[in-house]
């Protein structure tokens, strides 16, 4: 298991972090779902604070149900990996990514 170096952006600042390769898909899902949700909070809410953006954000994204993010990419990658598609199945396979895509927050 590699680890890689990214940099993650939260509210307009930046973090490096050092993560194993298989971790970082669940991390950008969930620095974008924070964003969104930052987002959101300011603009339905008379909030100027970013303190108090993060701190609503943070609320609401640790009460959402988690999507099992790593069990669906180990059967994507496992179908992938084993299954040779017809190329007439190419239409229907990419309906279907974008439908995981939806699901997942992509």
């Amino acid at each position: 298991m590699s680890e890689v170096s990214i940099k993650v952006t939260i509210a307009g600042r930046t973090y490096p972090l050092t993560v194993k390769s298989e971790d970082e898909a669940g991390i950008r899902i969930a620095e974008q779902s924070i964003e969104e949700s930052i987002e959101a909070f300011q603009k339905n809410y008379a909030v100027k604070d970013k303190q108090d953006l993060l701190a609503m954000s943070a609320l609401q994204v640790a009460t959402q149900k988690p999507k099992p993010i790593k069990e669906v990419q180990t059967v994507i990658e496992r179908v992938v990996e084993t299954v040779e598609v017809p190329i007439d199945y190419s239409q229907q396979l990419l309906q279907l990514e974008e439908k995981l895509d939806a699901y997942l927050g992509n």
